[in-house]
């Protein structure tokens, strides 16, 4: 299914989402203080100085170019494929597996699978990451466990929170062949409400599979 295009966002990350969060506080708090100190035409001063300078920040930000798609070099044999994928909470759905086997069949397989410790925003403003972690790193140990009963051979790395900024790291030191995004189904999936997969087509010159992996439905048949 084509994926829709999806309008530009200044906000290209949960960092810059929390900055804005805290830029909005202080521009309101900045003009209830000029307001009260020195009355409401002070008030509008600032109101008109703050909004013209974050109105010309925003227009500044979408006329910035968009990053040059990069390739990673190809490394290893000449029959060697390079899968990375990139999966947080279905990284132990069977969907993802079968995708992985299918890239596998035929060639000598080199996996990395990332697992974004993802986070409730407190938490993550907070910096309070270890139980994201550690639940990451326990679904990640889970499925390449099952990889490698199917004689796959794979390892795995915790990654960035932001799975763009996860693929983007992993990149630097894994020249990947292959990209595999897995996401929920639409509707239950932050990832692709974010737009994840299309941004990173846009980001990385390497094919890049999407698989929606549907655990309650696992769950069901099993």
């Amino acid at each position: 299914m084509a994926e829709r295009r999806r309008p530009w966002n200044p906000l290209r990350s949960e960092a810059d989402a929390y900055r804005f969060l805290i830029i909005v506080v202080g521009y309101f708090a900045a003009i209830a203080v000029a307001s009260i100190l020195g009355g409401k035409w002070a008030g509008l001063a600032v109101f008109i100085v703050l909004t013209v300078t974050g109105t010309l920040w925003i227009l500044q930000r979408g006329r910035a170019e968009r990053p040059v798609p990069q390739a990673p070099a190809h490394r290893g044999g000449e029959n060697e494929r390079r899968i990375l994928v990139v999966a947080n909470e279905t990284v132990v759905g069977e969907a993802l597996r079968r995708e992985i086997e299918r890239l596998a069949a035929g060639v000598d397989e080199n996996v990395l699978v990332v697992s974004p410790a993802l986070n409730s925003p407190l938490k993550h403003w907070v910096s309070d990451e270890d139980g994201a972690r550690a639940r990451a790193q326990q679904r990640l140990e889970q499925s390449l466990l099952r990889l490698r009963e199917l004689g796959i051979d794979a390892r795995g790395e915790i990654g960035d929170a932001d799975p763009l900024q996860a693929i983007e790291d992993a990149l630097r030191t894994f020249g990947a062949d292959e990209i595999v995004i897995s996401t929920h189904p639409e509707g239950r999936s932050n990832w692709l409400e974010r737009g994840v997969v299309s941004s990173a087509r846009e980001r990385f010159a390497v094919p890049i599979t999407h698989v929606v992996v549907d655990l309650q439905a696992e769950a069901a048949g099993a």
